[in-house]
């Protein structure tokens, strides 16, 4: 009996090749914006409204070499000072993001794992803060650090998001769905402590969700842009995401520069999201498929 290939057999390879011709064109339209940041910020500003990628002598494959200028570069390295703000996110933003990932999984394990009174209480207490408008807290935080004389430092900057509600809760899940009640007891009866129970068994158990939070964390502390302005108040200390927003003047924009400045400032976080995307993604699908 012969067998014959029939279309639907077909359709399959059909549908994928539809779907990565979409996802050319969706990661194409993507990509613009970073192409047109890259090009303006070589731009000369006589050039940078004249051309929308790059300067042209006539056909669009022409490229004027003279619209190109190194000058932004220059002002930013050697007159702004640019390395300083950009040492300032590194320092805010690694420190943050590690003690928001330490303190969140701890609080987010002894909710999850221990039984104590008013823990029902706390969880709702996390909970229900999630709902709480960041705007509605920028006045009392202002305060509190003024009263505790943190203001223009940064530990002011720092402290109050090393143990975001989110953070806690977000663990508290994750324990629960991936660190079985049964083996913390069996290693409680082989002798270990809470503390090594912690660091050598339950962490390890969340890796994905460890390495997803610290990077959204990250992410989330080097963008920050109104904390800064209300707790840092000297120019050295500013980190790199208000550094870029000050580069304009009374006196002048020049939009070569800002971009410059912008590309400066997504590079090193872009780099560390290619680094980290295989445990970002693992830890936001974590939970997801039980078996």
């Amino acid at each position: 009996m012969s067998t014959h290939s029939t279309p639907s057999s077909k359709r399959p390879d059909a549908t994928m090749m539809i779907v990565y011709l979409l996802l050319v064109v969706f990661a194409a339209i993507t990509l613009v914006p970073f192409v047109y940041l890259i090009f303006s910020a070589f731009k000369s500003q006589d050039t940078f409204f004249s051309f929308v990628l790059w300067p042209t002598d006539g056909a669009w494959y022409q490229v004027d070499w003279d619209g190109f200028t190194i000058s932004h570069w220059k002002t930013l390295f050697l007159e702004a000072g640019i390395l300083r703000a950009t040492v300032n996110s590194f320092f805010i933003s690694s420190i943050t993001a590690i003690l928001a990932t330490l303190f969140s999984a701890m609080g987010g394990y002894a909710l999850a794992k221990y039984r104590f009174t008013g823990r029902a209480i706390v969880t709702w207490v996390v909970l229900g803060s999630l709902a709480i408008p960041f705007a509605l807290l920028i006045a009392p935080g202002y305060q509190l650090l003024y009263w505790l004389g943190l203001l223009d430092t940064y530990t002011g900057l720092i402290l109050p998001g090393v143990a975001p509600a989110f953070g806690v809760y977000l663990f508290r899940q994750a324990f629960i769905s991936s660190l079985p009640d049964a083996l913390i007891e069996a290693a409680r009866i082989d002798g270990c402590s809470d503390v090594r129970i912690f660091f050598q068994i339950a962490l390890p158990m969340v890796r994905p969700m460890v390495g997803a939070f610290l990077l959204i964390t990250y992410l989330a502390t080097w963008n920050n842009f109104i904390s800064p302005q209300i707790v840092i108040q000297s120019a050295d200390k500013l980190p790199l995401s208000v550094f870029v927003a000050q580069l304009r003047t009374p006196y002048g924009t020049q939009y070569g520069l800002i971009m410059a400045g912008t590309l400066v400032a997504i590079a090193p976080v872009l780099i560390l999201f290619l680094l980290l995307q295989r445990d970002f993604i693992a830890g936001l699908t974590a939970g997801a498929v039980k078996g």
